[in-house]
């Protein structure tokens, strides 16, 4: 067929995954930057880029990761005491609505104390994509896609998942070291609002300066709900968002420009796609010793 409408057969030429140029179709690496076309992170991204939403994949995957493991802590849950209505009042029953138990979240890797969460240190990780209830994994996610997308396309989804990551991290290290036991991405989230709060210091343009206002209004309001709401963890709160300015502050605020940018780019973003992985690996491990 392909013959008779006069084409030649052979092997077309491609674009690099690193820098998008041209090459040849039997080319293993790029001319124009030295990335290998069939072996480097960034066609590993290009791949995995294919099995994503076009826009906005980090995001999305950290929703879908997120709500399955909520699934999977409320199946746990269930299995283990059935399901209970909610008591108390109306905001209390709202509150408790899909409650996890607190020995799940526990074997599913929610942050505990300094001491323990240094002896296991995939806490860290793990209970950034732990939830406690229904309102609260919704009210996280809700967040999530009102501010994710747009940090995302600013900064790259490799960038923009290192950020995550990274703020969650940094949130559950000062709240373990005050001694709470807590889960949830809120920590993360405020690591989000932390690095567009860096972004728009020193910046004297009428769009900016909104934005600035705005995030200080989401910042109070975060607080007053934090002091008046039993539960809520302010100090992951407050270590996410300071983790999150600090980046915010190092990161060149827009994509990466250079195969270099790039390169370090994929690198960042393919790292803490790994330690979360590693630290779901880890807690499925020391739970199967442990049984």
């Amino acid at each position: 067929m392909t013959g008779f409408f006069g084409g030649s057969g052979q092997p077309r030429p491609k674009l690099c995954p690193s820098c998008g140029t041209l090459v040849g179709a039997t080319a293993t690496r790029c001319h124009q930057c030295g990335a290998s076309v069939t072996f480097s992170l960034a066609a590993a991204s290009r791949s995995l880029g294919r099995l994503m939403p076009t826009t906005s994949p980090a995001t999305y995957g950290i929703l879908t990761f997120s709500c399955l493991l909520f699934v999977v802590s409320l199946l746990a849950t269930i299995r283990e005491s059935g399901f209970e209505a909610p008591g108390g009042g109306a905001i209390s029953a709202l509150m408790n609505l899909g409650g996890i138990s607190g020995a799940v979240l526990q074997r599913l890797g929610a942050s505990l104390p300094l001491p323990y969460n240094l002896a296991q240190p995939w806490r860290f990780v793990t209970a950034v994509f732990l939830h406690g209830s229904i309102l609260h994994i919704v009210f996280n996610m809700w967040v999530l896609m009102d501010i994710g997308p747009q940090i995302e396309e600013l900064y790259g989804s490799a960038r923009y998942l290192f950020i995550y990551v990274l703020a969650g991290i940094g949130g559950y290290v000062v709240s373990s070291a005050i001694g709470n036991v807590s889960v949830g991405g809120s920590g993360a989230l405020l690591g989000l609002i932390g690095v567009l709060l860096a972004i728009t210091m020193g910046r004297r343009s009428a769009g900016m300066q909104m934005l600035r206002t705005q995030l200080i209004r989401w910042l109070i309001y975060i607080l007053i709900w934090g002091l008046v709401v039993r539960g809520i963890d302010n100090y992951a709160h407050a270590g996410g968002l300071a983790t999150g300015f600090i980046l915010g502050k190092i990161l060149a605020d827009r994509p990466p420009a250079t195969p270099e940018e790039r390169k370090r780019a994929h690198m960042l973003g393919w790292g803490a796609a790994l330690v979360v992985l590693a630290s779901f690996v880890m807690m499925i491990l020391a739970n199967a010793r442990a049984s």
